[in-house]
């Protein structure tokens, strides 16, 4: 049996077409949501670094340090998360997550004093160890196969969505309000979603596998050893890279442009906006370019070929203000397409009710890079070496295509 159809107990033939792909949509839909609001919080801070540094009267690896306490209470935590969330399921995971993001961020906005900023931060992270097991293993037990791709990708495509627009959103709602107004608005939005999946998420599965589906010809594919395996370790190492990449380019653009060369703040945060707002519709066309072809190390090596190319001429080409969106914005482009690929990159390997787990595990990559990445962009930056950031992004690049085209094609595909 196809776990796609395993959590709501229904024989494919009893229900019709349409109606399952309604059930589908409106769970993507909300989900999709969930991820918005995750992305929204992972990028509230890196806009306002300036205004924050300032209030608390600290430098930029004080700050970062605040976003090291997120990752590494995610890092920590988020893959006992997964094993929680293949056990007691996903829906009241992500709705307790929201709760407690939206929490997090008021009090990081209310509470005095710059180590209790760095304790909310860490809470926020612990929130946030429920979104990628949580979606993954929702979407993975629901949506049929022939359209799984196409559904990671509107998963990622809201999250890039709520990266793009966040720092646009922050810096006016700093503007009006300050900064600890902009992350009281954002943790209304969480609590306001946590409110949207109690009131309609009965569509969601309350479990994401049958009790008993990890039967003993699976059961040594679900504990540790999977976790441990080459191929696993491999897209752990794989989402390190992005972070470590990623991380430089959506965190220090801004006042690493500035400090190489001079670009005024509104130009480099709209060129920054472009390149995670391009990124999601590349997240939606690399949809549909998953779900069409089983080579997805050859997407994404074309995909880090551009985002290498975009991140050298960031360091060394001084460029005009329009080039320099026009850049990012292709940049973007191809570094979305890339997303939906890395996602089936994993599921090839994960063997069905195991969902929450691997993807706990393996996105705890990102974390890990999270944690390095602002303490060591921000000791570059504190010690006038943001090119160097930008030289550093480029080598993970590589990294991560290396990690993507040397991958052993697995034998079958849950």
């Amino acid at each position: 049996m196809s776990s796609t159809s395993d959590p709501f107990d229904v024989p494919a033939s009893d229900a019709g077409t349409d109606a399952r792909k309604v059930r589908e949509f409106k769970v993507i839909a909300l989900i999709a949501v969930a991820h918005f609001v995750s992305h929204v919080h992972i990028m509230l801070l890196p806009p306002l670094f300036a205004e924050v540094k300032d209030a608390f009267g600290v430098g930029y690896v004080e700050i970062g340090l605040a976003l090291a306490a997120f990752n590494t209470a995610s890092a920590l935590l988020q893959t006992p998360a997964g094993f929680l969330i293949d056990r007691v399921g996903p829906r009241i995971m992500l709705t307790g997550g929201l709760i407690l993001g939206g929490l997090a961020v008021a009090a990081a906005a209310l509470l005095p004093g710059y180590w209790t900023f760095v304790i909310a931060y860490g809470f926020l992270g612990l929130a946030n160890t429920v979104y990628h097991p949580a979606d993954y293993s929702i979407l993975s037990a629901t949506i049929d196969h022939k359209r799984i791709g196409k559904a990671f990708s509107i998963h990622t495509f809201a999250g890039y969505l709520g990266s793009g627009i966040t720092p646009a959103l922050a810096f006016a709602f700093a503007a009006m309000w300050g900064w600890r107004g902009a992350f009281l608005f954002v943790a209304g939005l969480s609590i306001a979603t946590a409110f949207v999946l109690i009131v309609a998420g009965s569509i969601l599965p309350r479990i994401s596998h049958k009790p008993g589906q990890a039967t003993a010809k699976g059961d040594q594919k679900v504990g540790l050893d999977l976790l441990l395996s080459a191929p696993i370790l491999r897209n752990l190492l794989f989402f390190f890279c992005l972070a470590m990449a990623n991380g430089g380019i959506q965190t220090y653009t801004i006042v690493g442009m500035a400090k190489i060369h001079g670009t005024p703040a509104d130009i480099a945060s709209t060129a920054l906006s472009a390149f995670l707002l391009c990124s999601a519709g590349g997240v939606l066309l690399g949809g549909i370019i998953a779900d069409r072809t089983p080579h997805h190390e050859r997407v994404a090596a074309i995909g880090f070929a551009c985002t290498s190319t975009m991140a050298i001429l960031m360091a060394w080409v001084n460029m005009p203000g329009v080039i320099l969106i026009g850049v990012m914005s292709a940049g973007g482009l191809l570094n979305g397409i890339i997303q939906p690929s890395r996602d089936m990159m994993v599921r090839a390997v994960t063997p069905p009710g195991s969902f929450g787990k691997v993807f706990g595990f393996v996105s705890t990559g990102f974390n890990l890079g999270g944690m390095v990445a602002p303490l060591l962009y921000g000791f570059l930056m504190d010690h006038g070496e943001p090119r160097a950031i930008f030289m550093i992004v480029t080598g993970f690049i590589f990294l991560a295509l290396v990690t993507a085209i040397t991958r052993r094609k697995p034998e079958s595909i849950a």
